[in-house]
């Protein structure tokens, strides 16, 4: 009997360790997966294709690993599976969760209101373009809420309005995503940078709001 206690107190700071490890890869890997879209834009971007990789192999290690400690259940407890339960959980998530798509829905909400600010100030002749070699580029500096990518907005003026784009992801070869505010009985397909193609991605997401992206 002594044995046995001494063997079971033994074993439990084991698999304290193996829920701590489980549990901060499973978090670590699910940060990941949730904000990468926010984390595509350049230079991150190129993070993103060593740290992606790494982070995959990881939690597949930790799968594997987790997954070896199942034989000890029969003799030290059916708390050996939680591991392997936080990992398969991890993977469910993961597999199915639209992750994506709910730091999207954060990412708007939180910053609408200042949003919505900036684009008062941009229709009202406040904010103009001011970058030399782009002409519907607005650079907000420091100084403004960081609303978008670089903090820099693209604006188009059309006859029916002020097209405002807030980016979220500014790739290589004009590839970007974001939130592209139209004027009131606007069209998103309208705005100048679909001019040779539509929008690849477009989600309403409010009145006079669109996810897109080229």
């Amino acid at each position: 009997m002594a044995e046995a206690i001494s063997r079971t107190t033994s074993a439990a700071p084991s698999v304290r360790a193996a829920l701590t490890a489980t549990s901060a890869i499973s978090v670590f890997t699910l940060s990941i997966a949730t904000f990468e879209l926010a984390m595509a834009d350049w230079p991150s971007g190129f993070v993103l294709l060593v740290i992606v990789p790494l982070v995959a192999l990881l939690f597949f290690g930790c799968i594997v690993w987790s997954a070896t400690l199942l034989v000890k259940i029969p003799t030290c407890g059916r708390k050996f599976a939680l591991p392997f339960l936080i990992c398969a959980l991890t993977l469910a998530i993961l597999a199915y969760a639209p992750l994506h798509r709910i730091a999207l829905q954060q990412n708007f909400y939180w910053h609408r209101q200042n949003r919505e600010q900036i684009v008062a100030r941009v229709e009202a002749g406040e904010l103009k373009p001011n970058v030399s070699y782009n002409k519907n580029l607005i650079a907000l500096g420091d100084r403004e809420p960081n609303v978008s990518v670089g903090n820099d907005i693209v604006v188009d003026e059309a006859d029916e309005g002020t097209y405002v784009l807030f980016l979220t992801t500014r790739g290589l070869k004009h590839y970007f995503t974001g939130f592209l505010r139209v004027p009131p009985g606007g069209d998103p397909n309208k705005f100048f940078e679909f001019d040779d193609k539509p929008p690849s991605q477009l989600v309403r997401y409010d009145k006079d709001w669109y996810f897109v992206a080229n």
